[in-house]
């Protein structure tokens, strides 16, 4: 199959190079012509508009910012018009169940397939190949995108179209809270005297194990807020989150506390930090760590 990224950023950039490593043709693009750039070593071909790089596409892979963007990409930039019948678009961004739905109704208009496939894993899991990609749309459809899915993690089909993005809001609400868990315990340990990284390992392997104590709160210890994933963009998945769920006529009292701690963050400096940078957040709440 031929194969066209668009979004080439930190996720992207990975994403594409295992593709290649597996030996699928790639043709990319992205806005920032110098971050698709660095795919080129590794054997795809860069062009300038998105419209042209899915001329000849059997699959299109979308990994953007927000559903703002691919919907600028998909039906304002020409994606949508130069794609021919029959094609797959996978849209692996994380972005609303209902903006998913509409692209692929709009997409279906023309007869070009559509999944929304977010993923979760962070740019670990991208370059590792060790994602977890939530898949929503059509069961022939997603048997059509496994073997692109093989190099990139581990593909599940989870419902009909939107459902991927379901999937999805629902991991990073359990990210985001558990995140915020974490760094106000940790926060409370070392201002009671402990060690934070002793009791970090203390409590590993008991009930509070999980990959996010794993991970980020090795982040925490170590004060390494450098982005892998940006506090900005766990902001906007706790926004879709309470969008989707006003929408669904859900009450979700957690979560709007934590988009609400997530914003401050925000606007207190840490939006371009990784999204542990949380703790930055509550440590600023309280007196300096002593």
């Amino acid at each position: 199959m031929q194969v066209t990224l668009l979004g080439a950023g930190l996720m992207g950039r990975p994403m594409g190079r295992r593709l290649r490593e597996a030996g699928w043709p790639l043709t990319v693009w992205n806005r920032t012509r110098a971050k698709a750039e660095q795919l080129a070593p590794h054997g795809a071909r860069v062009v300038d508009t998105a419209a042209d790089a899915v001329r000849d596409a059997e699959v299109v892979i979308t990994m953007l910012e927000h559903g703002e963007a691919v919907e600028h990409v998909l039906f304002d930039l020409g994606v949508a018009d130069a794609l021919r019948p029959g094609a797959l678009v996978i849209d692996m961004s994380s972005i609303k169940p209902s903006q998913a739905r509409e692209h692929a109704r709009r997409l279906a208009e023309r007869g070009i397939a559509h999944l929304d496939a977010p993923v979760s894993g962070g740019t670990v899991g991208a370059e590792a190949g060790t994602l977890a990609i939530m898949a929503g749309g059509t069961a022939q459809d997603f048997e059509r995108a496994r073997p692109l899915f093989a190099p990139l993690g581990r593909a599940t089909h989870v419902g009909p179209h939107g459902a991927g993005q379901l999937a999805k809001l629902a991991n990073q609400m359990i990210v985001g809270i558990t995140i915020g868990a974490i760094s106000e315990a940790l926060l409370l340990a070392a201002r009671g005297g402990a060690d934070m990284a002793k009791v970090r390992e203390a409590i590993r392997g008991g009930f509070a194990e999980s990959r996010i104590l794993e991970v980020h709160g090795q982040r925490i210890v170590e004060q390494d807020f450098a982005k892998r994933a940006a506090l900005s963009v766990q902001l906007k998945d706790m926004r879709n989150a309470l969008d989707t769920a006003a929408e669904l006529g859900i009450d979700a009292p957690i979560t709007r506390l934590f988009e609400q701690l997530y914003a401050s963050a925000s606007e207190h400096g840490f939006a371009d930090l990784d999204h542990s940078a949380l703790f930055c957040e509550l440590a600023r709440r309280n007196s300096p760590l002593r």
